[in-house]
């Protein structure tokens, strides 16, 4: 390590500023991480005496390649120690050239530790089971919600010993109490508990507790603005969770109210998109949900929000639509509006493979006859919107280009529903379907 910083002490003195304007500072190699070849912040050595930048270093070890990149020698992160003596010359370095527009590299903050962590975690516990503790458990959580968002170090050492598990054991703890707490402290112990994320089965299963379930709806429709959308990604990971047993069938209406309330009047993107992936899993895993989001007038809200969507948006959106059109209000409510089918058809091959594939999903959803074997005015009404708009020829081209089975069967049966329509139904030119928005059911 001494040798390193006398290499790099003369780096430093033979580093003359170049003449001339536009010449880029040439930075010594010895100040180069050899992953990322930047000029390293936080200098750690690894046992093999190769200095690399802590976060280049970390990103590669967390990719499952346990070995030094430069000697392929066995590594881990415990075995990378922080190189003091490199960065106070890269500092100094920094200082010498700050008029040609170098700035000095912060010093790098100490890293929590195990001790440290479970140390906070045992304050935390302790602070949640008296109860009367509020502003204790309100400075501890403030730590952890601090020293995790510092670094991703710190956010995995937390995550490492359990933090999500004993979060929400806080949380429900709380939530469960005689006297309710200030929303204040269930808000600031969310906020930590979303630093954890994605929580494991424990953690996810105590946190989908009554209790717990009836803080976090009153938090995503009255809490600040923070705390609404921590609220909705802590409601999103509950229902996500294939592997912990949630038991929602009290807190369902409540749930879907919630959602749809942070989707009619969108908060922020990440918000939005949570609650649309909460959504979708509810309306999945039970039809009654999705007939409950039909009558709440979800759908018209969804189709008019996936006209002007982005990618991310219109597939989740698209997900949701094919999800609440699983039962007959979901259906019967999408029929009536102008802008279904013109919407579901101008998504395809237009934002992603799976895109297309929900569209066409929701497309034959509506295409079905509610009974077998005849037709109700809206169903024809759909099938002939979807006619003038080009419907036919995209799907005869996703059968040309290929697609998954189950999409191919479903392109396949809607095309014969549509065939049998299509002297009435011409293909228009709908002009990349602009102003659709403008029309109404």
């Amino acid at each position: 390590m001494a040798l390193l910083a006398r290499r790099a002490r003369r780096a430093v003195a033979k580093a003359v500023p170049l003449g001339g304007d536009g010449v880029e500072l040439a930075i010594p190699a010895h100040f180069r991480c050899p992953i990322s070849l930047d000029l390293m912040r936080d200098p750690v050595t690894a046992p093999t005496g190769i200095t690399y930048d802590r976060e280049s270093i970390e990103a590669w070890l967390d990719t499952g390649r346990a070995t030094c990149p430069v000697t392929h020698a066995p590594l881990r992160h415990e075995d990378l120690v922080p190189n003091h003596a490199i960065r106070r010359v890269i500092q100094d370095w920094c200082v010498a050239n700050r008029s040609r527009g170098v700035e000095r590299i912060p010093t790098p903050k100490i890293p929590v530790t195990p001790v440290q962590a479970s140390e906070l975690l045992f304050d935390l516990a302790g602070a949640a089971r008296r109860r009367d503790a509020a502003a204790r458990c309100v400075e501890v959580v403030a730590k952890i919600k601090a020293l995790a968002r510092d670094s991703e170090r710190n956010r995995r050492c937390f995550a490492s010993i359990g933090t999500g598990r004993a979060l929400a054991a806080a949380f429900q703890t709380l939530a469960a109490a005689d006297a309710a707490p200030a929303g204040r402290v269930l808000e600031d112990i969310l906020a930590a508990l979303v630093c954890m994320l994605p929580l494991d089965e424990e953690a996810t299963g105590t946190l989908g507790s009554p209790s717990s379930l009836g803080c976090l709806v009153a938090i995503a429709e009255n809490g600040s603005l923070a705390g609404r959308m921590n609220a909705v990604l802590a409601i999103k990971e509950i229902v996500s969770c294939d592997g912990a047993f949630v038991d929602l069938s009290g807190k369902v209406d409540a749930i879907v109210d919630s959602l749809v309330k942070i989707i009619k009047a969108p908060i922020c993107p990440l918000a939005t998109k949570a609650a649309m992936v909460a959504t979708y899993h509810l309306a999945r895993s039970d039809e009654r949900v999705a007939a409950r989001l039909a009558t709440a007038g979800f759908v018209p809200l969804l189709i008019e929000a996936l006209v002007e969507a982005d990618k991310s948006m219109s597939e989740k959106g698209l997900a949701v639509v094919d999800a609440v059109l699983a039962s007959e209000e979901g259906r019967a409510s999408a029929r009536a509006h102008a802008l279904t089918m013109p919407v579901l058809v101008k998504k395809m091959f237009r934002v992603s493979d799976l895109a297309t594939e929900l569209a066409v999903s929701a497309m034959w959803r509506l295409g079905k006859a509610p009974c077998a074997g005849e037709e109700d005015e809206a169903v024809v009404r759909c099938l002939v919107d979807a006619l003038r708009v080009g419907a036919f020829q995209k799907l005869l081209l996703l059968l040309q280009v290929g697609c998954r089975d189950a999409t191919k069967e479903k392109a396949t049966e809607l095309l014969k529903m549509l065939n049998k329509h299509k002297g009435v139904g011409e293909c228009v030119d709908a002009g990349d379907f602009r102003g659709l928005n403008k029309l109404s059911a």
